[in-house]
């Protein structure tokens, strides 16, 4: 998945969109309500491509979960991440069996699922290699 400019930010509800870098801030759009904002340097900001999973081997980006969500509900949203803890720990275990269950909390498999959804939803999940380019070819 393409997550370039996709952003999550410290103490605000959803994702949002980089839109453009002012002097002290940057100007981000809330991918849902489409409410552009000013975000300030002493604001976490979060750029989802940045964003690895631990696993007993190597950490696992972020971008190659989602892909393996997609893969899994081809092209469909995922479980809802109110679900049971139980079922969020063995859907997630279905989509990246080799995650460290001892540094992955359901809290961050919460924000995966929320995150996905909302951009499956926004249909902003975006295949990236060699198929994308096939596919953005026939659409245009």
């Amino acid at each position: 998945m393409v997550l370039k400019e996709i952003l999550a930010i410290s103490g605000e509800a959803g994702l949002f969109k980089f839109i453009a870098q002012g002097k002290n801030s940057i100007i981000v759009e809330h991918i849902e309500t489409k409410k552009r904002i000013s975000v300030f340097g002493s604001a976490k900001v979060s750029a989802l491509d940045e964003i690895s999973i631990f696993t007993t081997g190597e950490d696992i980006p972020l971008s190659k979960v989602f892909d393996s969500i997609y893969e899994k509900e081809n092209g469909g949203p995922a479980i809802d991440y109110k679900s049971d803890p139980k079922n969020l720990k063995d859907y997630f275990l279905a989509v990246l069996p080799e995650y460290d269950s001892n540094r992955v909390y359901v809290s961050d498999m919460k924000k995966v699922f929320q995150w996905y959804n909302t951009l499956q939803k926004n249909g902003m999940l975006v295949k990236n290699g060699p198929e994308a380019a096939e596919g953005e070819n026939k659409e245009s």
